[in-house]
């Protein structure tokens, strides 16, 4: 098992239904092949502002969840994390 497939499966058990992603990240096919529907975002900013989202209008359960690429998706997802 890859580690991938792991971080799905505990998405899954955790009761994530839907996984907002900024494309180029591995998560998104391990996600979908564990039945969360992926939501493709233009802008890693955009995208964590889904998952907050959805998780104010769930009351976190089941929790809103965001996964983007490393290096420049991370210093673009600050302004997301900072109004969550």
């Amino acid at each position: 098992m890859l580690v991938i497939d792991a971080i799905s499966q505990i998405l899954k058990k955790e009761g994530v239904e839907y996984l907002s992603a900024f494309p180029t990240t591995s998560v998104i096919e391990a996600a979908a092949g564990s039945g969360i529907k992926p939501i493709i975002c233009r802008q890693e900013r955009v995208g964590v502002g889904i998952a907050d989202g959805y998780s104010r209008i769930t009351t976190g359960n089941p929790p809103g969840v965001f996964a983007m690429q490393y290096g420049p998706g991370a210093e673009n997802a600050y302004p997301g994390v900072a109004t969550a």
